[in-house]
């Protein structure tokens, strides 16, 4: 366990104590980049921490409210993103190391660090937006759409079936030559 780490917190004055109970208000920076590709935290990037801790015969109950921002790119127009991060977590930091079991309580201290990393990296989504009515870039120019673009509704086709409608256009009685089939 990483004794410098800002997420380790000395719990010595509730162990043993079922019932007991302290506030908790941490305010830490990211160690490392928080998450991939299009959404991420930076590092360095702000995380406040807001619950309790509270001491249950098992070992010491960690739960409340964590806020970050992320950055983020639009999925549609590729425009950079804000993203407001909030969740809840609740995590029991075990006093005798069990199989399986990540959370335990070391040297009497519990390590918030991987809790906190993993609740703000399921919140991060899998394709962020600048707006839910983003119009994204033009597929032939690659330049971003203006905010009031509308879809064309006239039927354009792909240049790749010009051919095709060609065959659709002529007339299903007539052979190649112009010639009537029947």
């Amino acid at each position: 366990m990483a004794q410098h780490s800002a997420f380790v917190l000395p719990v010595h004055d509730l162990m043993g104590k079922p019932g007991s109970m302290r506030e908790l208000d941490l305010r830490v920076s990211t160690p490392e980049v928080w998450g991939e590709s299009v959404a991420q935290v930076p590092e360095g990037a702000s995380v406040e921490i807001s619950g309790q801790l509270e001491s249950v015969h098992e070992g010491i109950l960690a739960s409340g409210e964590i806020h970050t921002r992320a950055a983020a790119q639009c999925v549609r127009c590729l425009d950079p993103v804000e993203l407001d991060i909030e969740t809840d977590f609740t995590e029991l930091f075990a006093y005798f190391d069990q199989d399986g079991y990540d959370s335990s309580v070391v040297d009497e201290t519990i390590d918030l660090g991987i809790v906190v990393r993993d609740q703000v990296v399921l919140q991060l989504p899998f394709q962020p937006m600048c707006s839910p009515d983003c119009p994204g870039l033009d597929p032939e120019t690659g330049e971003k759409r203006p905010d009031d673009w509308q879809e064309n509704t006239e039927d354009r086709l792909d240049p790749r079936w010009e051919a095709l409608r060609e065959l659709m256009d002529q007339d299903p009685t007539t052979n190649e030559n112009g010639t009537s089939r029947e």
